[in-house]
């Protein structure tokens, strides 16, 4: 079995539930969205799956959407093949204060559109913050500004909430 917090202890640091706020930037840094997040982040215990995120957004006009996000592991990474993107996320060994991961991901079906990630935790878990950069054809096209903070550890309980008040 793939023990998840020895393979990734950053990334397991990163478990539980987590509010927060996206805000997306136009390449002339000129805001055009922003809607709140809850994020479950999962270690599953499965070997095929020991990384599940599942994503709730909701607009200030009532909009809401869900994404899921399975990912397998394998040389120090988690990795996502979907319907939505391909990649991956790693934690960064340079930095010696154990704060920081970084994701590359393309849009399945769209080879010219690529992003970049990073997340830094802070020391106490109870907040984080992650930036986008969207590139297209090797030309920045959007940013995205994210905050978050901490709800609680127990996903599973907020899972069957979430499940129930979306009809999952």
């Amino acid at each position: 079995m793939i023990d998840m917090a020895k393979e990734m202890p950053l990334l397991a640091r990163h478990e539980g539930v987590w509010d927060g706020t996206y805000t997306y930037f136009n390449a002339d840094n000129e805001k055009v969205d922003e809607h709140a997040s809850r994020l479950l982040c999962r270690m599953t215990g499965d070997d095929e799956i020991p990384y599940h995120q599942t994503n709730y957004y909701t607009w200030p006009d009532g909009r809401t959407e869900v994404r899921d996000f399975p990912a397998s592991y394998r040389d120090g990474r988690i990795w996502w093949d979907n319907e939505l993107i391909q990649g991956w996320a790693a934690e960064v060994p340079l930095d010696d204060k154990n704060r920081t991961m970084m994701l590359y991901w393309q849009r399945t079906g769209d080879p010219s559109l690529y992003l970049y990630e990073q997340i830094q935790i802070s020391d106490d878990g109870k907040n984080r913050c992650r930036t986008w950069h969207w590139i297209r054809d090797g030309k920045l096209e959007t940013r995205t500004a994210i905050q978050e903070h901490f709800v609680t550890k127990d996903w599973k309980t907020i899972d069957e909430e979430m499940k129930a008040k979306h009809g999952a």
